[in-house]
C-alpha cells in the first residue's frame, strides 16, 4: 500500500451537481494544449516523403520514427510522470510538458541526419508523455462521472483536430517555403525543416496560458477527497527509478535476490528476442547502434533500433510493474492485476494499432499515387481527417455514456465498434484510384476508428481509485503506444519497404491483429460489469484502508 495520499469519503452526492462553467472553460485549454501536442507529433506525416528523400531513408525508419522513437519514451516516461500527476500539480506538470515537447519539435527543424531527427523525437516523447496523465486526472476531477466519458472525448478530440491542421499547416509551409527558397533558405533549411520549427514555438506562448488554470481538489467530485501529498517528488523518482535499465538492476535487488535473479533473465530474454526478431526480418546496424558501437570502438550485436528500443520497453514496463506490486499493491491489483482493465485497454490497443498506422500513411501514400501538391493533400486530407475524428470521438463519447447508463458494458461495444467498422472501408480506400473516393474514406474511416477512444479512456478511469487516475492513464497509455503507435506504423512501413515501397499492402497488412481485439473485447465485455461495481472491495481486499 502507497504512504502517499490518505482517501476520506465525502458524504454529499457529488455525482448529480451541475457542472461549473469553470470546468468547460479549463476543459477547452485542455484541448488546445491536445491540439498542440497532435500538430507536433502527426506532422511528421505530410513531411515524410520530403525527409525520405533529404535524409535517404526509407519507409521502415520512416515508421520507426513516427512510432517506436517517440512511443517507446513516451511510454517509459508516462509511467514515473503518471505517479507525478497523482502526487503533484498537475497544471504545472502539463505545462513544463508542453515547454519541452515543443522545444524538441522545433528543435527538429535543425536536425540535418537521421541519428538528431530520431534524438529530436525522443525529446518530443518525453515532453508529451505529461499531457495525457495530467489531462485524464484533472478532467475527472472538474467533471462527475456521469459525463466523464463526453469529456474525456471532448478533449480527445484534440487528436483528430491537431492531426488534421499538421496536415493543412504542414503542406502550406512546404509549398510556400520552397516555391521561395528553392535552393534552401535562412541557415539552409528545407521546407519540411521550416514547418517543424514554424509549429514547435507556440508551443512555448500556449504555456504560458495553462499555467494559469486552477488546480481542482483531487477526488472531491467523487466524493473520496485525497489530500496533499507532502512528499510529491518522492514517488516520481521511485517510479524513474524502476523503468531506466541498468538502475532497474538496483531496484530489482532492493527486493531481494530471487526479484533480481528474475529481473536479470527478462532483461537477457528481451534482447535475446530483438535479437532473434532482428535476424529474421532486418539487417544491418541502426542509427542509435551505429553510433553507440562506434563511440565504444566496438562491433554491437546486430539489433536495429526498433527492436532494441522495443526490447527495453517491454523490459521496463515489467520492471515497472514488479516495482509496483511490492510497493503499491492496492493500485497493481486494480491495474495490472485485473483481468478487466487489462482486456480494456489491450483491446483499445489494437485499435490504435490500426488506426495509427492509416493516419500516419494516409498522406504518404496520397502524395505518391495521386501525385499532388502537398498543399492539396493537407487541406484536403487534414480537413477531412480532423472532421471526421472530432465527430467520431464526440459521438462516440456520447453513445459510450448513453449505453453505460443502461448497461455496465456498454462502453465497451463502442471500442469493440471502433475496432470492426473501419475494416471495409479503410480496404476500399487504400486500393481505390479515385482521389475524390479516397478522401471521403479518410473521413469515414477517422470517424469510426475515433469513436472507440472515450469508451476506453472513461473505462480505464472507472476502474481505479481517484489516487490511482494517474497512473492508471500511464498504463492505458502503454497499450496504445507500445502495442499501437510503436508496432502499427513501423510494420506498415516496413512491410512497404519489402514490396518496393507499396504503401497499399503496408497498411493494410495491420489488419492482421483483428481477431485478437476481438478476443480481448468479448472477454471485457463480460468482465468489467463486475469490475467496475467492485472497484472499493477489490482495492480494500489488496490492502487499500477502508473507504
Amino acid at each position: 500500500m502507497s504512504d502517499d495520499v490518505v482517501v476520506q469519503p465525502e458524504p454529499a452526492d457529488h455525482a448529480n451537481q451541475s457542472v461549473p462553467t469553470y470546468s468547460w472553460y479549463a476543459l477547452s485549454v485542455l484541448v488546445l494544449v491536445y491540439t498542440l501536442n497532435f500538430i507536433d507529433r502527426q506532422i511528421l506525416s505530410i513531411l515524410a516523403n520530403d525527409i525520405k528523400q533529404d535524409l535517404g531513408v526509407d519507409d521502415a525508419y520512416l515508421g520507426f520514427l513516427y512510432g517506436t522513437a517517440f512511443a517507446i519514451f513516451y511510454a517509459l516516461f508516462g509511467i514515473p510522470l503518471g505517479k507525478l500527476a497523482d502526487s503533484w500539480k498537475r497544471v504545472r506538470l502539463m505545462t513544463l510538458g508542453l515547454s519541452l515537447w515543443s522545444a524538441m519539435t522545433a528543435f527538429s527543424g535543425f536536425a540535418r541526419d537521421a541519428g538528431t531527427l530520431t534524438v529530436a523525437r525522443i525529446g518530443v516523447g518525453v515532453g508529451e508523455a505529461t499531457a495525457s496523465p495530467s489531462a485524464y486526472s484533472l478532467i475527472s476531477d472538474w467533471f462527475p462521472a456521469r459525463i466523464r466519458a463526453t469529456a474525456l472525448a471532448i478533449y480527445s478530440s484534440g487528436i483528430y483536430i491537431g492531426g488534421g491542421i499538421s496536415l493543412a499547416i504542414g503542406g502550406v509551409i512546404v509549398d510556400n517555403w520552397n516555391q521561395a527558397f528553392p535552393e534552401g533558405g535562412p541557415l539552409g533549411l528545407a521546407g519540411w525543416q521550416a514547418a517543424f520549427i514554424a509549429v514547435g514555438v507556440p508551443g512555448l506562448l500556449l504555456a504560458i496560458w495553462v499555467l494559469s488554470l486552477r488546480e481542482p481538489v483531487r477526488g472531491a467530485i467523487d466524493g473520496l477527497t485525497t489530500s496533499e501529498d507532502p512528499r510529491p517528488f518522492s514517488g516520481f523518482v521511485r517510479e524513474l527509478y524502476t523503468v531506466i535499465p541498468g538502475f532497474t538492476f538496483f531496484g530489482a535487488a532492493a527486493r531481494g535476490m530471487g526479484a533480481l535473479a528474475i529481473n536479470v533473465v527478462v532483461f537477457i530474454l528481451a534482447l535475446v528476442l530483438a535479437n532473434l526478431v532482428t535476424v529474421g526480418l532486418d539487417s544491418g546496424q541502426g542509427v542509435i547502434i551505429a553510433s553507440l558501437g562506434g563511440a565504444l570502438g566496438v562491433q554491437l550485436p546486430e539489433i536495429t533500433d526498433q527492436w532494441l528500443l522495443l526490447a527495453i520497453g517491454y523490459y521496463s514496463v515489467f520492471c515497472w510493474a514488479s516495482a509496483l506490486r511490492a510497493r503499491d499493491y492496492p493500485t497493481f491489483a486494480l491495474t495490472w492485476g485485473s483481468p478487466a482493465f487489462l482486456c480494456t485497454i489491450l483491446g483499445y490497443g489494437t485499435v490504435a494499432f490500426m488506426a495509427y498506422s492509416a493516419s500516419y500513411w494516409g498522406a504518404p501514400y496520397a502524395e505518391r499515387i495521386f501525385e499532388l501538391s502537398k498543399g492539396s493533400l493537407g487541406f484536403w486530407l487534414g480537413g477531412g481527417g480532423a472532421v471526421g475524428g472530432f465527430l467520431g470521438v464526440i459521438l462516440g463519447g456520447r453513445m459510450a455514456d448513453a449505453l453505460f447508463a443502461r448497461y455496465q458494458s456498454g462502453r465497451i461495444w463502442v471500442v469493440l465498434f471502433g475496432l470492426l467498422s473501419p475494416i471495409p472501408f479503410a480496404v476500399v480506400q487504400y486500393t481505390t484510384d479515385s482521389f475524390v473516393l479516397f478522401c471521403i474514406l479518410n473521413v469515414v474511416v477517422g470517424a469510426l476508428a475515433a469513436s472507440a477512444l472515450g469508451a476506453a479512456a472513461a473505462t480505464s478511469q472507472a476502474l481505479v481509485l481517484p489516487r490511482m487516475r494517474g497512473t492508471a492513464t500511464a498504463t492505458f497509455f502503454l497499450a496504445t503506444t507500445l502495442v499501437g503507435l510503436a508496432l502499427g506504423p513501423y510494420m506498415a512501413g516496413y512491410v512497404s519497404a519489402q514490396n518496393d515501397g507499396n504503401l497499399s499492402v503496408g497498411v493494410l497488412s495491420t489488419l492482421w491483429i483483428t481477431p485478437i481485439g476481438l478476443a480481448l473485447l468479448i472477454a471485457a465485455i463480460k468482465l468489467v460489469p463486475k469490475a467496475n461495481s467492485t472497484v472499493v472491495e477489490r482495492a480494500e481486499a489488496a490492502g487499500e484502508p477502508k473507504i
